[in-house]
């Protein structure tokens, strides 16, 4: 392989690497302008998107440990890596892919895992990683809730016994007055 190719190959894998998911797509009659905002839309989302030769890619997923994908990297390849999470890289491609009818998934490796496209569109479909946690702690926190809930109840409900008593013999000694 000739030295500028091998450098390409190089920095596509440590790219692969690094991320903590990489998404294949097919960028077939996506024009300069849609790349573009394609583009704009991952960068809040800390992706970045890059056209790639699919033997370039072939051997920097290779290189990188990532499973063996070669009946999908067919066509035109770009690939999408990240620094955060895939969750929001996901949602962003489903909406764009809906608004401008290119720019559909291929594949996705989360964690060196394979997931299909349709995985893919399910976890695009999954609330952010902040909403789950606090449904996950609302979860975990919501029998320790209901456990004091309990364990007040008598002395509430004793409380409450009193406070009407009180307010009887408040009326009565009211009413013979």
């Amino acid at each position: 392989m000739r030295p500028e190719k091998a450098s390409v190959v190089l920095d596509l894998t440590e790219k692969l690497k690094r991320s903590p998911f990489v998404l294949v797509t097919d960028y077939q009659r996506m024009k300069v302008g849609d790349f573009s905002e394609l583009r704009n839309r991952l960068a809040p989302a800390g992706a970045e998107v890059h056209v790639v030769k699919n033997n370039f890619l072939k051997r920097a997923m290779t290189d990188s440990g990532f499973p063996e994908a070669n009946e999908t990297l067919t066509g035109q390849t770009a690939v999408v890596t990240g620094d955060k999470d895939v969750a929001p890289v996901a949602k962003i491609f489903k909406t764009f892919a809906a608004e401008f009818k290119v720019a559909a998934l291929k594949i996705g490796f989360v964690d060196r895992a394979i997931l299909s496209a349709a995985e893919l569109e399910t976890l695009a479909d999954l609330p952010a990683r902040e909403v789950m946690q606090a449904q996950l702690l609302g979860l975990l926190l919501s029998p320790a809730t209901r456990f004091v809930r309990l364990l007040n109840e008598p002395g509430s409900a004793f409380a409450r016994l009193l406070n009407a008593k009180a307010e009887k013999e408040g009326a009565a000694a009211h009413a013979t007055a």
